[in-house]
């Protein structure tokens, strides 16, 4: 028997579909277009995503197929002026292994994914809408083209215009701003040096200008440029004319990949769930593209939601919601922020802070936190470190919390409960120990004194800590 049935197949979905699967749960994920999406679109992926991507088992390949952010070369008026990068980029500590964003095609990525998914021996069921469903305290009863299948619970992933949601009459509150629109694209740029990212401006009016990002692993750039009120399409020919008004015409565009004339949504569902039926990525908040935000927010839904729907207890099901909504929330507030100072011509707009990164992102206050005092605290991120085995052989804390568990952490000796992982001192001897704290970074990042227990959640977020 299905025990979960995931509608849509993007990012949230299929990252919810691996995290099931891995934890030997019975799930379908069934996609209504016919193929499977061909185009750059959210191309940003942030450090907490690559963190979950690691556990996920994914993230060596993401890294072999995208890249680091690159430059930007400015040009105003057809003469290259400068340089500039949208954040400088740091370097890996002990408690946070990938701290700068990383870029990657929307389809590569989803193509990581489904391969990753396939390895569990689960297919994406193209061309299969969810063409209705029933739900009761025992279930729900969904209805595909030919059949009509029961399942525990039913998941939308499905996009902005969810017909999950819209079945379940869930509001979608804010705001589709007209004043806005961006032509979009995957084109080939003929003449352009791809170890950068190309921007063209008039040296009047240097914050308004055409986007031109190199895509990793494909010969296409991709094309991002601001329209008026009028109706255009979304050619070949429309970009090379809107290219031609600001780079005096020594580009050349060609073999057009994929493009759309955007306008920004800035929604979020006033509920993540209704009974049995739940709400994650785009289906429960939509963002502009500023900042890079709505891809992660999505994949971090689903890996919240995953451990939780195989656990099945009410107490976990429940925290999804104000858990994740919160989140969304706080998310779109910065998108919002970033979008706002765009539209002002703001020199700072291409500037991305600490805030675009998600790794403070946390669930302080939510019901599975409770109350405490100290730097960290149950629903903070649990940061990474150094160690050593009983061998002798290095260990990132990363690698011990990989997996489907829960883990518990015990600092220095005292009691531990069965299972637990426990890590001493830097210089002392594993009799009996499982790791050795390499340079204090263990004991540092969990303020741990001789004793402390920390519980880790599958999520990689703290939920209890004793003294």
């Amino acid at each position: 028997m299905t025990e979960v049935l995931i509608a849509g197949a993007g990012p949230t979905g299929l990252t919810l579909a691996i995290d099931l699967a891995r934890r030997g749960v019975a799930v379908r994920i069934v996609e209504k277009a016919e193929t499977f999406f061909e185009g750059s679109r959210g191309d940003g992926l942030q450090p907490r995503t690559l963190e979950v991507f690691e556990d996920l088992g994914v993230l060596d390949a993401v890294l072999a197929a995208g890249q680091v952010p690159v430059p930007i070369r400015i040009h105003l008026g057809g003469e290259v002026v400068g340089e500039r990068m949208m954040a400088e980029l740091a370097e890996p500590t002990p408690d946070v292994p990938y701290p700068n964003g990383f870029f990657l095609g929307q389809s590569r990525t989803e193509g990581i994914l489904r391969d990753r998914l396939a390895e569990f021996g689960v297919q994406v069921e193209l061309g299969t809408p969810l063409l209705g469903f029933e739900q009761d305290a025992g279930g729900v009863t969904a209805e595909l083209p030919g059949e009509r299948v029961r399942v525990e619970y039913l998941v939308g992933a499905d996009g902005g215009k969810s017909f999950v949601r819209k079945a379940l009459g869930i509001a979608f509150e804010g705001t589709t701003d007209e004043s806005i629109r961006m032509l979009l694209g995957d084109v080939q740029a003929e003449g352009l040096d791809r170890a950068y990212g190309h921007w063209f401006a008039k040296p009047e009016d240097p914050m308004s200008g055409i986007g031109l990002t190199p895509l990793p692993g494909v010969p296409h750039f991709q094309f991002a440029a601001p329209l008026g009120e009028e109706e255009v399409e979304a050619s070949l020919g429309t970009l090379q004319a809107r290219l031609d008004e600001l780079s005096g015409g020594g580009v050349r565009l060609h073999d057009l990949a994929w493009s759309t004339v955007w306008r920004p949504n800035i929604r979020l569902a006033e509920r993540f769930r209704r009974g049995r039926v739940f709400l994650a990525g785009d289906a429960a908040h939509v963002h502009p593209p500023t900042g890079g935000q709505g891809l992660n927010t999505g994949v971090q839904d689903a890996y919240n939601l995953g451990w939780k729907l195989a656990d099945g207890s009410p107490e976990l099901l429940d925290s999804y919601e104000p858990e994740r909504r919160g989140v969304a929330a706080r998310v779109l507030k910065i998108s919002t922020e970033i979008l706002e100072k765009y539209k002002e011509g703001a020199e700072d707009a291409h500037e991305r802070g600490e805030n675009t990164r998600q790794l403070d992102i946390g669930y302080r206050g939510g019901p599975l936190a409770p109350a405490a005092t100290g730097r960290i605290r149950p629903g903070d991120r649990a940061p990474d470190a150094p160690l050593k085995d009983a061998n002798g052989k290095s260990v990132r804390l990363f690698e011990v919390l990989r997996g489907p568990q829960a883990t518990v952490l015990v600092f220095g000796d005292g009691p531990a409960p069965e299972g637990a992982r426990r890590i001493l001192p830097a210089g002392s001897a594993l009799a009996g120990a499982d790791f050795e704290d390499v340079g204090g970074h263990a004991f540092a990042a969990y303020e741990a004194e001789n004793g402390r227990q920390v519980l880790i959640r599958p999520d990689g977020y703290i939920r209890g800590l004793t003294a």
